[in-house]
């Protein structure tokens, strides 16, 4: 019998979610939503079908740990993650929702993920060998696979409805945003990133880069760029690439705590990333569980609730 158990799709009091997403799904409750981390795990654009027992509990909990943390920066949509604070019909639906839910503040979330890289890899690390850039932007020459950057920039990519996001350069971000309002994400993103990495290296990890995503508030008469604030999820073995520091090595790809495992495994048993996806045998599954728990573990410094 298969270790994977996941929630697949949740239901509040036999209702469906407003909104799926490949890993969360969301309730909408007119200016709140209930966001429910599934136990879903998606590698290759497609959702596999075995799921990560307490994946979800562990994308819920380390976003709540980043955003209390970072709320001296930016302001946060996060209300809640009690569910008996929640809106009475997701409240009937607590045992399910507890550890894995967020009660949050609906924004207009921005058509843009925010980047934050510290190290050569993934998309970046291709586009350099191709280009000598990352996203427009001119790194030095001779840089190794997963090398630290001089500095940490700030790469925007557009958000795809189905596929791989497309990464952009800042003129074409602030073609769709506006430049004011990129200016301000930018700064936050990285002012966001440089507080995670600087305490994330405290507990042994590298991020090597992230993800993140920004809403606005409704207009109160305030300019735009005031109204924004960090939304998703922040930090997380989903949104980023964590590597053990102890084993960091440039020069090549890194050991993760992040679902890397899992790609590379598919990898290895050469999925041609088509239709129908394949199940994860249970090693797979214990151990890229045991990755997600050993990082939520590292960085909060406390158990999984």
């Amino acid at each position: 019998m298969s270790l994977a158990s996941p929630i697949l799709q949740t239901t509040l009091a036999d209702r469906r979610p407003d909104r799926q997403g490949k890993v969360r799904d969301i309730y909408d409750f007119g200016d709140r939503l209930v966001i429910v981390a599934s136990d879903r795990i998606s590698a290759f654009d497609y959702v596999l079908g075995s799921g990560i027992p307490d994946k979800g509990k562990v994308l819920t909990q380390i976003s709540a740990f980043w955003f209390n943390r970072t709320q001296s920066i930016v302001s946060n949509h996060l209300l809640s993650v009690d569910p008996a604070s929640y809106p009475l019909p997701a409240q009937a639906s607590a045992d399910l929702l507890r550890g894995r839910s967020m009660l949050v503040t609906k924004t207009e979330p921005l058509p843009i993920e925010c980047v934050a890289r510290g190290y050569l890899a993934g998309s970046a690390w291709k586009d350099y060998r191709a280009t000598g850039e990352v996203c427009g932007v001119r790194l030095p020459a001779g840089l190794q696979e997963s090398d630290r950057l001089p500095q940490p920039i700030f790469t925007p990519a557009t958000k795809a409805p189905s596929g791989h996001d497309i990464n952009i350069s800042e003129s074409d971000a602030a073609n769709l945003i506006g430049r004011r309002l990129l200016d301000r994400v930018r700064d936050l993103t990285l002012r966001v990133y440089a507080e995670g990495a600087a305490h994330a290296e405290s507990r042994g990890i590298i991020v090597a880069d992230t993800k993140f995503e920004f809403g606005l508030l409704p207009d109160d008469g305030r300019p735009v760029e005031e109204r924004v604030i960090l939304i998703d999820e922040v930090l997380t073995p989903d949104s980023s690439r964590f590597w053990p520091q102890d084993g960091y090595k440039p020069g090549g790809a890194q050991p993760s705590f992040d679902k890397q495992f899992v790609r590379d495994y598919l990898e290895r048993i050469r999925w041609d990333k088509q239709p129908p996806v394949p199940s994860l045998p249970d090693e797979v599954v214990t151990k890229t569980r045991e990755k997600y728990v050993e990082a939520f573990r590292r960085l909060t410094g406390r158990e999984l609730e």
